[in-house]
């Protein structure tokens, strides 16, 4: 992840193709626009130049030895590849698609939308929206009914706030005519950051999950031996055993590095937990139920790692624990997975060889549920005057092979395909994408709802006054859940006709269901 001044991972995602397009457009020589049918070099010239020598770091490809003979990607999958760009031209050379993008990143977007400009015909306009204020803008301007862009990446969790109304445009349609391999998603994102009320109006984008990262140095000391991804921290408990002892091993190191700032940060790092021991946000009629004994023991657990966490971790969000984690100040880290990934590369990381991405601990009672926190996902405004046009825009922004490559760069952009997890040239050159993919087929995801995101600050505002020991672990769960209950009610829920139907997100919360362990 790049971070500027105060930018935080939430406002980060909320322009998070800034990330990929970086590297997109590195080296392509693609920079001239031509638009029409009959100027456009041959579709194969441009796609042999969005390769890995010319996409990937210089430097990430001499440390891991990368040549255009390592592909991290199944061709036969990567979109790009596999769309008839001839039919493309043919239909919509000469259009334009208008990108809404954070402010800040204009200049990187137009260098890496290039390719696709190239490919296909279609102009892209970008319309540059301030990053602090990117929600706001966005939903006012969906509001108005005549949006100034075609298309948006934003933060998944805002899916219910834009598809209820009615301001997304569907998919399904363009995804069936231009064979976009929705297959090849793990279900999760498939589920939470595509569908809604069971309708495609997304393509995942940045498709996060959260993990447990150990030190592995410490760990051997501790046990004496390898550590095992499986069973050197198998429980819950264990690790909090562990993270205690770790936290007297050196001077300068604690024992775990915890994300508890008020808001979303402390909610995404209960929720971590809280599904392992099988918690639900909430029953089949939308009543909230996690403030139950799930969700009392994930904050129980919390509590007691708290007292092992690195300093300031109540008021740490992400760019505080990636800081602690990458600087060697944690012994183990709960965080997501970039954090393994960017361990490797030596100019961002003090650590490197000396870290591994374990499975997720389990609790008694409970299920193995690696959670798919936060995220990015790539929608089409219904008011769009190009909605084919900003599908295909999207979909190339998305592609296999570009978010492969943006995993080997190390910069945060998170692919959801098992082509690509399971590759083992990708595995190389991201250390937790074996446990990461094995992981994602178990994964617990909260629902994408009319008012998500406060219902995550309200959690994690109580959540945090208990870390701090205002209040009891019980009256903060009491608290969110009644404060949850309210924001449902002003999101039109509990009146007879739910903006959401139950049935239809219910797949997309837990997908492990009766699929067998992958240890």
């Amino acid at each position: 992840m790049k971070f500027a001044g105060n930018l935080s991972r939430r406002s980060f995602l909320q322009t998070s193709s800034a990330a990929g397009l970086v590297a997109a457009g590195a080296g392509t020589g693609l920079v001239g626009r031509a638009f029409a049918s009959t100027d456009l070099p041959d579709p194969q010239t441009v796609l042999d130049q969005i390769s890995i020598e010319q996409y990937v770091r210089e430097d990430y490809r001499d440390l891991y030895s990368l040549t255009n003979a390592d592909t991290m990607w199944d061709p036969s999958t990567d979109w790009i590849r596999t769309v008839d760009w001839e039919a493309v031209r043919s239909e919509l050379a000469g259009s334009t698609v208008r990108f809404a993008i954070g402010a800040a990143d204009q200049e990187s977007a137009a260098e890496g939308l290039a390719p696709f400009e190239a490919l296909s015909g279609i102009k892209v306009e970008l319309v540059p929206i301030p990053d602090d204020s990117f929600y706001d803008k966005a939903l006012a301007e969906f509001i108005s009914g005549n949006a100034s862009f075609d298309a948006l990446q934003f933060f998944s969790p805002w899916m219910g706030d834009f598809a209820a109304p009615g301001f997304l445009a569907p998919l399904d349609e363009f995804a069936d005519k231009w064979g976009l391999p929705l297959d090849d998603f793990y279900d999760t994102y498939r589920l939470n950051y595509g569908l809604f009320n069971g309708k495609m109006y997304g393509i995942p984008f940045d498709c996060d999950i959260q993990m447990v990262h150990v030190r592995k140095g410490y760990m051997e000391q501790l046990l004496g031996g390898e550590v095992d991804k499986v069973n050197s921290i198998p429980t819950y408990d264990e690790l909090i055993r562990v993270s205690k002892e770790l936290n007297n091993i050196e001077p300068g190191v604690s024992g775990v590095g915890l994300m508890a700032a008020p808001g979303f940060w402390s909610t995404y790092t209960w929720e971590h937990i809280a599904a392992q021991a099988g918690m639900m946000l909430f029953d089949e009629n939308w009543e909230p139920i996690f403030n139950g004994d799930a969700g009392m023991k994930g904050l129980e657990i919390i509590l007691e790692l708290a007292k092992n966490a690195n300093e300031g971790h109540a008021g740490a969000g992400w760019p505080e624990n990636r800081a602690a984690w990458l600087g060697g100040q944690v012994a183990t880290n709960i965080s997501w997975q970039d954090s393994g990934t960017q361990a490797m590369r030596p100019d961002q990381s003090q650590i490197v060889d000396d870290f591994v991405t374990i499975y997720e601990p389990r609790i008694e009672g409970g299920r193995f549920a690696p959670p798919n926190i936060a995220g990015s996902t790539s929608c089409v405004a219904a008011s769009s005057q190009n909605p084919e046009g900003a599908f295909l825009m999207l979909a190339f922004l998305t592609t296999s092979s570009i978010m492969a490559m943006n995993e080997a760069n190390a910069n945060g952009v998170a692919p959801g395909y098992k082509s690509v997890l399971r590759n083992d040239n990708l595995q190389k050159v991201s250390q937790p994408a074996k446990v990461w993919g094995d992981s994602l087929e178990h994964a617990w995801c909260s629902p994408r709802l009319p008012g998500a995101f406060p219902i995550e600050q309200a959690i994690g505002n109580e959540i945090n006054r208990a870390v701090v020991g205002q209040i009891t672990a019980k009256e903060a769960l009491d608290n969110a859940a009644t404060a949850v209950r309210e924001i449902m009610t002003q999101n039109g829920f509990y009146q007879g006709n739910d903006p959401v139907d139950y049935a239809a997100a219910a797949p997309g919360l837990y997908v492990g269901e009766g699929r067998d362990l992958p240890f």
